[in-house]
Order: C-alpha cells, then sequence, then structure tokens
C-alpha cells in the first residue's frame, strides 16, 4: 500500500521527532494504545450485545411448563 522501506520509515521517525520531542513520544504511544484498548472494548460489548439478542426474546415467565 504505502511501500515504506528501511529510509523513508527513518525520515518519518525523524520528523516525528523533531516535531513532538522526545519527551511527548511516549505519551503519544501511551494515548494511542489506550485509546486502540478502549475501542476493542467497545467492540467486544456490541458484540456480545448484537449475539446475545440472536437468541430472540425470553419467553420463559419463571414456571417451568414441563412441571405439573
Amino acid at each position: 500500500m504505502f511501500n515504506l522501506g528501511p529510509q523513508e520509515l527513518f525520515w518519518l521517525f525523524l520528523i516525528v521527532l523533531f516535531l513532538f520531542g522526545a519527551k511527548r513520544i511516549p505519551e503519544i504511544g501511551r494515548s494511542i494504545g489506550k485509546g486502540i484498548q478502549e475501542f476493542k472494548k467497545g467492540m467486544k460489548e456490541v458484540e456480545t450485545e448484537i449475539n446475545g439478542n440472536d437468541k430472540g426474546p425470553s419467553t420463559t415467565t419463571g414456571d417451568d411448563p414441563k412441571k405439573p
């Protein structure tokens, strides 16, 4: 897609280093990691909600019709 080689990655890293500084790069990495973690958590919650609703509405009222 981008075909980035080692030289291009080096220049990209240098530009990011100059723009944000050495102290801000770990903070940026941490915040990106937390964002990805929250996104995955949200996706998992939505997925379980959708899969839980696929079973249909619950028709049990607490009384077991098989019992006399």
